[in-house]
């Protein structure tokens, strides 16, 4: 349970940060980053599988460029699911996605 809410934390982090570097991502407040950190992985668990499953030719003809736009599909979805969280456009989430993926990466090593 706790390391569950380290990554909690971890990924609401990530996302404040996020938001501080790229223009056209906008939370609210503190509580909203906890809530779409929480959507993000649940949607990053359940969906994004499946949709890698059905877009896995065109992910190989791309050799995994299409996996940015998946992950920035998976980032807007995930704005429209929190109420508070906002991106103002499909390139800000694509871009967004990229930098939380690597932010996230790197307070996960520093932290776990």
């Amino acid at each position: 349970m706790l390391s569950f809410l380290v990554k909690l934390l971890i990924n609401s982090m990530a996302l404040i940060l996020t938001t501080l570097f790229v223009p056209g991502l906008h939370l609210a407040r503190f509580s909203t980053a906890i809530w779409a950190a929480l959507v993000w992985g649940l949607v990053n668990s359940l969906i994004r599988p499946v949709l890698s499953f059905f877009t896995f030719p065109l992910q190989l003809v791309t050799l995994g460029l299409f996996t940015l736009i998946l992950n920035g599909l998976m980032l807007a979805l995930t704005a429209k699911l929190v109420p508070g969280f906002s991106i103002r456009s499909f390139s800000s989430a694509v871009i967004g996605s990229v930098v939380l993926s690597i932010i996230s990466l790197v307070l996960t090593h520093l932290f776990d």
